[in-house]
């Protein structure tokens, strides 16, 4: 069996030690880098197997990742040391977004400080199909879609807003469950955390941080684009309405196609 590749959350992890260093690497004695390897090697993503390779992020492969970071970073002048592509957009990210990706690297290492993040099991639809490194990383995304799958919470949410007297659909486009399958869609709905958990940290999931939202949209909002993700219904209704209008603008009689 080979080392597995880094992940978001590891690479995450490793970026955020070297943008705090000024992009600079550091060495295998450091005492960052050795805490940094006992942690990712405790992180709950790999197997006993991976555990029992040789070399699997030691002090040495943490030290060679961060020299990774610092001489593919644009702003490095010597040679540039090979990587793959998800450790350069991950190095794009932090360039692009650096407090972000800080504040991200925080609350998953408070989630592994409580022994919060060791104990939920993989979800469906944690790892994006493409294979691109994301903002919130894999174990915060997890964290998320467990407390959004909670039929207790989806319950009391639903709950709230028919108190409310508000109609039951997609905060983002409208969609009506109940509208478009009759009593088969009846109180269907599914919902979406409004603030991403690395700028609200790991702590209790309030119905205020939820948002209704259809299951198109629901998807929408989670999936990954390079330094990106999580997005929160009204980014993601701004953004059909600029393409919306986009296309207006385009078919407009007189306009060019």
């Amino acid at each position: 069996m080979r080392i597995p590749a880094w992940t978001e959350d590891e690479l995450l992890l490793a970026g955020a030690l070297v943008v705090k260093n000024g992009w600079r690497e550091l060495r295998t004695a450091n005492p960052e880098v050795q805490e940094l390897s006992q942690m990712l090697r405790s992180l709950p993503i790999h197997g006993p197997e991976a555990l029992a390779l040789p070399g699997f992020r030691s002090p040495d492969s943490v030290s060679r990742k961060t020299t990774d970071f610092m001489t593919n970073h644009g702003r490095y002048a010597g040679k540039s040391t090979r990587c793959g592509r998800s450790t350069l957009l991950m190095i794009e990210a932090f360039t692009e977004r650096e407090s972000e990706m800080l504040l991200a690297a925080l609350a998953i290492e408070e989630g592994i400080g409580s022994g919060e993040l060791y104990l939920i099991p993989p979800q469906p639809d944690e790892v994006d199909e493409t294979g691109t490194s994301a903002i919130e990383g894999r174990l915060l995304a997890r964290r998320a879609l467990v407390r959004e799958r909670d039929p207790k919470l989806r319950a009391q949410k639903i709950a709230k807003v028919r108190r409310r007297g508000g109609p039951l659909q997609c905060e983002v486009c409208n969609f009506d469950f109940a509208d478009a399958y009759g009593d088969l869609g009846e109180g269907y709905i599914e919902v979406h955390h409004i603030t991403p958990l690395h700028v609200s940290g790991v702590r209790e999931t309030r119905l205020d941080d939820l948002a209704c939202v259809c299951a198109n949209c629901h998807r929408m909002c989670h999936r990954y684009r390079p330094g990106e993700s999580w997005r929160t219904p009204a980014a993601l209704r701004e953004l059909s309405a600029t393409l919306q209008r986009e296309e207006t603008l385009r078919w407009r009689p007189g306009s060019a196609c």
